[in-house]
C-alpha cells in the first residue's frame, strides 16, 4: 500500500513537474515570439510596397570620328546629376532565401547633363557650356532578391534584375535648337544592389542602392547638330538609393 501511494505521488510530481516546463516553454515562446515584429511576413507569398528614390545619374560619352576632324569642341565632360521617382514593388515570395520582385510603375526624373569645353578660333579662348539633357522615365524593373537569415528584426539582401525605360520626355524627333543632344526613347539595363529589412511592428523600412548600368546606345545622333555631331554612343549609368515601404 505504502509502496503505490509512493508509485502515485511520483506519477503526480512527474506529472506537475511537465504541466510546468510546458507551461514554462509556452510563456518563453510567446515573449519570443512578441519581440519578432510581423513574424508571419515570410509566410505571404505576396506583398506590396512603395519606393521613394533618389537617383545620381550620367552619360558614359563615346566621342565620334567627326571630334577629331573639327576644332571648335574641345572636350565633352558627362556631370553626376541628382533626381528623384517613386515606384510601386510586388513582391513574389519563393522560399526564404529568394524572392522575385517586379516593380511597376516606376516613373522617375532623371538629368545627365554634359559640359562643352568650346574654343573660339578667332579670339583663341576657350568657354565652357552645359547642356541639360532631361528625361521623365517610365521603367519597369525585374528582380531576383536573394536574402539572408532573419535575425530578428533585421535581414540583409542582395538582387539583380534588368530594367526597361522608356523616356516620356525623348527629344529624337526635335528639330527646334541647333545646339540639341538628341536621345532615343528607350533603354535598356542590368542592375544590381544591396537592401537592408528593417522590421517594425506594423511595416518593413528598406533602405536599398543599386547601380543601373545601360545597355543601349541611346543617343540619335544629328550630323547636322554639332553638339550631338561629334558624338557616337551615350550610355546610361545610373545609381539609385531608395526607401521602400512594405506591408
Amino acid at each position: 500500500m505504502y509502496h503505490l501511494l509512493r508509485t502515485k505521488r511520483k506519477a503526480l510530481l512527474c506529472t506537475i513537474a511537465l504541466w510546468s516546463l510546458l507551461t514554462i516553454s509556452f510563456h518563453a515562446s510567446a515573449q519570443l515570439r512578441d519581440g519578432i515584429n510581423l513574424p508571419d511576413h515570410d509566410d505571404k507569398f505576396y506583398h506590396l510596397g512603395i519606393a521613394l528614390i533618389y537617383n545620381n545619374s550620367h552619360f558614359q560619352v563615346s566621342a565620334h570620328p567627326t571630334f577629331l576632324g573639327q576644332d571648335s569642341i574641345m572636350s565633352i565632360n558627362p556631370l553626376n546629376t541628382g533626381g528623384f521617382g517613386l515606384a510601386g514593388l510586388h513582391t513574389f515570395h519563393i522560399n526564404d532565401h529568394l524572392e522575385f520582385r517586379i516593380v511597376f510603375p516606376q516613373l522617375m526624373f532623371s538629368y545627365k547633363n554634359l559640359d562643352y569645353n568650346n574654343y573660339n578660333t578667332s579670339t583663341g579662348k576657350t568657354t565652357v557650356s552645359t547642356k541639360k539633357v532631361e528625361s521623365i522615365l517610365l521603367g519597369f524593373p525585374t528582380q531576383i532578391k536573394f536574402l539572408s537569415d532573419r535575425i530578428n528584426n533585421f535581414r540583409v539582401y542582395v538582387l539583380g534584375g534588368v530594367n526597361y525605360q522608356y523616356d516620356l520626355a525623348s527629344n529624337a524627333t526635335s528639330r527646334k535648337a541647333q545646339d540639341l543632344v538628341k536621345l532615343k526613347p528607350y533603354d535598356f539595363s542590368i542592375e544590381a544592389g544591396l537592401g537592408f529589412q528593417f522590421f517594425f511592428p506594423v511595416f518593413i523600412l528598406s533602405p536599398e542602392i543599386k547601380i543601373s548600368d545601360g545597355l543601349i546606345n541611346i543617343h540619335s545622333r544629328d550630323p547636322n547638330l554639332i553638339n550631338s555631331s561629334v558624338i557616337d554612343r551615350l550610355n546610361s549609368r545610373m545609381v539609385v538609393f531608395s526607401l521602400i515601404f512594405e506591408g
